[in-house]
Order: structure tokens, then C-alpha cells, then sequence
């Protein structure tokens, strides 16, 4: 999968994804991270990118035309690579702008968007982008939470981490995104290792028991549980979900 991140700090994105698993999944040829700074297609001889708004308020704002030739720029290398035209391109990429205007991101998001063969994600700066070259490009805004940061950046480097570890062969066990917190909608139960014993608290005897389905419902039950008391609004879901499918 390819990961292309338009930005004005692409050193600041790539120190944070170019290392631990991401880092070694891109040297294995799992996944690819590109980062394109927007600054590079200004045509503005001094390298500038923003100006004021029209209307008046503080801060500045993003220009469209920077932010459209970086895009058009990776437009251009994914209908190269994938033997299309850069109309079929800009049809078949998703682009994500990461905004706290957007809706929030959650696992079932980044299993959506890890089927994709390209990404493109946008990240805004100072008092956000251009309205206009958004409505040209823009195919999904997603939010991080309720939020405001100082820009774009970590909010997709988080997005990238979560979509990037469900591509096949990045994480090395693949029952680990099977088993764990959101999947079926629960968060994940307990886990132990060595030693049996720390701190006077012993490993729960069902796990030493070498019973899988014994432990497997154990599990299962733990993970209700937690969800009940620490994401009353999962555990409500999870209960509809539930009875709509026994209906």
C-alpha cells in the first residue's frame, strides 16, 4: 500500500514513521510512505504558501494552488506506476483531509481505507486550507478527536500507523489485529507473562490451564466486561449489535 502525505514538515512526519514496525514493513516492501511538501510547488519566488483570509480574522490561510500542484504532483506518479490515466487516478484515490471538522476516526475507518492501494493525506497548517481546493480534492475529512492541534501532521501519522499495521505481512502475527481492542466492537481483554507471580498477583489459573476453549470463553467474557465498565458507549453498541443479529 501507498502512503502519501502532503505536508510543510515532511522530516517531522517521517522521524515518526520511519521507525519500529512501520519503519521495517516499508524496508520489507509492505507498505511505502512518501511524504510531499507542499512548499515545493508554491509559485511564489520566496517559497510562500499562505496569505491572509478574505473577510478578515487571524491567522493565515493555506493557498489552494500550492496544495493542488503537490496533489496533482502524486496524481502523476500513481497513474505512472499503476498504467492509467491521471483522470482514472484522481477517480480511484481516495485524499483525506485530517481536520477536527471530519468524522472520527475509528477502527472500522482504518480497515476501510487499508484496502486502498493509494492514500493520499493532507495535512493543514496556521488557520487551515483554502476552501476551494478542498471541495477539488478532498474525497474523506477525518477527525482524531474533538481537538484542535497545530496541525495536520500527527493526526496523520496516527491515521497511517493504524491503516498501515492492518496491510498483510506488516504486522508478523496476523491473528494480532483479530484479537484485539475494537475488534467485534469490545476492547481486549487482560493479557499476563512471565512471572506466574509479581507483586503477590498470580496469573488468572485459566490461562495456565492449557484449556484453549476454556480460556478463548474466558477471554470473551473479560472483554464484555472491561468494555462494560470502561466504554459504557461500546458496551451499548456491542448489546444492539448483539440483538439485531439474533432477530
Amino acid at each position: 500500500m501507498y502512503f502519501y502525505i502532503l505536508t510543510l514538515f515532511p522530516e517531522m512526519v517521517m522521524q515518526g514513521l520511519d521507525t519500529s514496525i512501520l519503519g521495517r514493513a516499508a524496508k520489507r516492501g509492505h507498505i511505502v510512505i512518501e511524504t510531499v511538501n507542499i512548499r515545493d510547488h508554491t509559485l511564489d519566488k520566496h517559497g510562500k504558501v499562505d496569505d491572509y483570509t478574505y473577510g478578515g480574522g487571524a491567522g493565515m490561510l493555506m493557498q489552494a494552488q500550492p496544495v493542488y500542484d503537490a496533489y496533482t504532483a502524486v496524481l502523476h506518479q500513481i497513474a505512472a506506476r499503476r498504467q492509467m490515466t491521471e483522470s482514472e487516478a484522481a477517480q480511484e484515490t481516495r485524499v483525506v483531509y485530517v481536520t477536527p471538522q471530519g468524522r472520527t476516526f475509528r477502527q472500522d475507518m482504518a480497515q476501510e481505507f487499508a484496502g486502498e492501494e493509494d492514500l493520499i493525506l493532507l495535512c493543514g497548517h496556521y488557520e487551515g486550507i483554502d476552501e476551494r481546493v478542498l471541495e477539488e480534492i478532498v474525497t474523506d475529512y477525518v477527525s482524531i478527536g474533538d481537538y484542535v492541534l497545530t496541525g495536520g501532521e500527527l493526526p496523520a501519522m496516527v491515521l497511517v500507523d493504524a491503516i498501515a499495521r492492518l496491510v498483510p505481512g506488516v504486522l508478523h502475527n496476523a491473528d494480532s489485529t483479530v484479537t484485539e481492542t475494537f475488534h467485534d466492537g469490545l476492547l481486549e481483554y487482560p493479557q499476563y507473562s512471565r512471572p506466574e507471580v509479581w507483586h503477590g498477583r498470580r496469573v488468572p489459573e485459566i490461562l495456565l490451564s492449557g484449556d484453549h476453549a476454556k480460556v478463548d470463553a474466558w477471554r470473551h467474557e473479560q472483554s464484555v466486561e472491561r468494555t462494560k465498565r470502561l466504554r459504557p458507549d461500546l458496551y451499548e453498541t456491542y448489546l444492539a449489535d448483539r440483538e439485531r443479529a439474533q432477530r
